[in-house]
């Protein structure tokens, strides 16, 4: 089935406002989840509403938070996340960065204790857009740990996205945000509501073999997820973690969580402030086309920049609807009949 833009966010909207989200949150939540789905990153769009209304019913997740200072100085930002939702509290944090790299040229902000943050290239894009450079690494404390470190087979930490924003002149983004596994775990589980296989080398069974089912992540005992890359990939999940957790203070991946929380670090420039502008604008926009005009191998597909496949997605989506799996939407269905909404 496929839904137009406008009615899937206002289906979002009226399911995070039974729950008590005030309008700008329910309706900055359902923004970004459909956002996600409109630029094909369907493993972080409104699949995780169930997830996020469970989080709340478990008390991990608390409507209508705002994220309280712990440090500040004129170029550093660090807040506890309170329990809100993640696209409230990484809004409010990324825009305080925005603020800072503005007046300094250079800013660092961190948040432990959120809820899921979403598609981490949400807030490389709010960055580009202000013409800010962006980095962001991202965590998890310690449930949603499904992914084994290079050479092991038990689970030592979560997906660890890592997202990096470049702001073009007179153009999109140029947007990297991917995960430091194989796969992020939300395209196993929309894999799974397909019911379709998943690559070869992205995940292992119980037992440490490789598998394609990816009802075998969330088996007893659960499978594992494994890192992008083997050892690069690894060497890359162990650092986010380090950074987000541990300096940004929400903690690094640990047993006996039982929450899903969120860390995130990260770091904007603003060249406006420190750098010749039009020099800076001038040698990203020569440098992007260059690349990009590397002769494609396959005459079928031209070489793309990051943020490109995701432009070319969303550009289809609002004109054509999004494509949702029966099994997603009757589990959104079934979430909005236990909030006695009737869709």
């Amino acid at each position: 089935m496929k839904i137009i833009v406008t009615e899937l966010e206002g289906v979002s909207k009226e399911i995070f406002s039974a729950i008590g989200c005030d309008d700008t949150e329910a309706e900055n939540i359902s923004r970004l989840l459909v956002r996600a789905n409109l630029t094909g990153h369907d493993s972080h769009g409104v699949i995780r509403i169930p997830q996020y209304i469970d989080s709340w019913r478990q008390g991990d997740v608390v409507p209508n938070q705002t994220a309280t200072v712990v440090f500040e100085n004129d170029t550093i930002s660090m807040f506890e996340g309170n329990k809100g939702f993640g696209q409230t509290i990484g809004n409010q944090v990324i825009g305080e960065g925005i603020q800072k790299a503005a007046t300094s040229g250079l800013a660092m902000v961190g948040v432990g204790n959120v809820g899921h943050l979403g598609r981490i290239g949400d807030w490389a894009e709010k960055a580009a857009m202000a013409g800010q450079v962006s980095l962001h690494f991202v965590n998890t404390s310690g449930a949603g740990m499904m992914v084994a470190p290079f050479g092991g087979i038990n689970a030592r930490y979560s997906t660890n996205p890592i997202s990096i924003g470049m702001p073009v002149n007179n153009g999109s983004p140029i947007i990297f945000d991917a995960a430091t596994s194989a796969l992020a775990e939300g395209k196993v589980r929309v894999a799974r509501n397909k019911g379709v296989e998943l690559p070869a080398d992205s995940l292992l069974d119980a037992t440490g073999k490789p598998t394609c089912n990816p009802a075998d992540l969330y088996a007893e005992p659960p499978g594992t997820l494994m890192p992008m890359g083997g050892h690069k990939g690894s060497g890359l999940a162990i650092m986010t973690d380090l950074l987000a957790g541990a300096i940004a203070g929400g903690g690094c991946a640990r047993p006996g969580v039982t929450a899903l929380t969120n860390g995130m670090l990260s770091i904007l420039m603003d060249p406006g402030v420190f750098a010749d502008q039009e020099r800076v604008d001038s040698e990203i926009s020569r440098f992007a086309d260059w690349v990009s005009q590397s002769v494609p191998a396959d005459p079928n597909h031209p070489v793309q920049l990051p943020g490109d496949p995701e432009q070319a997605t969303e550009n289809d989506r609002r004109k054509n609807g999004i494509p949702l799996d029966d099994v997603t939407w009757q589990q959104i269905v079934s979430t909005a009949k236990n909030l006695d909404i009737h869709l």
